[in-house]
């Protein structure tokens, strides 16, 4: 008896509202997450679930199926904000010269405290209950730092007797700063101190 092939079966692709329902969802996600992260720089803890999905132009029901508690928003959050810094210190690197692209980032190393200070009660809680969050990111930051200091060493537009861990607890310092209207523009002025003061003594500067 000779019996039938079965056609074969094929995966069934998904159908295109499908695919517009899923895109839409993306796009809702990244909204959210790059309004959150603005708006725990400027409000901090006071800033509201609501208002960041009012402002993301969705519900607050949408908000809580991406992203079911504050922490887990804040978790998304702090690893964006983490490697948009790491990624800007390869951008930064690549367009200016390195003593520059070093003090860019520093720069930008002040809008990542400013959204991380914003996030400080939910980070305590994720570390309390989830540390791995922190030690795949903790070393990130040293190493863009460490390759944008070495560039500038290198290229005699900063002091060559810099110690790394003194420029990450300068750096690290403006965290814990009372926290007044005028923080952000206050922690700028200090950066642009503490840069002044790896170019004074360069090689350049002594040309």
């Amino acid at each position: 008896m000779h019996h039938k092939e079965l056609p074969e079966l094929k995966e069934a692709k998904p159908s295109a509202p499908a695919k517009r329902l899923r895109a839409d969802a993306s796009r809702n996600r990244e909204k959210l997450i790059g309004i959150a992260a603005i708006e725990f720089a400027e409000r901090g803890g006071s800033a509201s679930l609501e208002e960041i999905a009012r402002k993301a132009g969705v519900g607050i029901g949408t908000l809580y199926r991406h992203f079911p508690t504050r922490e887990h928003l804040v978790e998304v959050v702090y690893r964006r904000e983490v490697e948009a810094l790491c990624d800007a210190a390869v951008e930064l690197a690549r367009n200016n010269a390195p003593d520059v692209a070093l003090a860019e980032w520093m720069q930008r190393f002040v809008d990542y405290i400013a959204a991380k200070r914003g996030m400080a009660n939910s980070l305590r809680i994720l570390f309390d209950t989830n540390s791995e969050v922190f030690a795949n990111t903790s070393g990130m930051i040293g190493s863009a730092l460490q390759r944008l200091v070495d560039a500038a060493v290198a290229d005699g537009s900063v002091r060559s007797d810099i110690d790394i861990s003194d420029i990450s607890q300068a750096l690290s310092g403006i965290y814990s700063a009372p926290d007044t209207p005028d923080w952000r523009d206050r922690s700028r002025r200090l950066v642009s101190l503490l840069m002044d003061g790896l170019r004074w003594g360069s090689a350049r500067s002594r040309r």
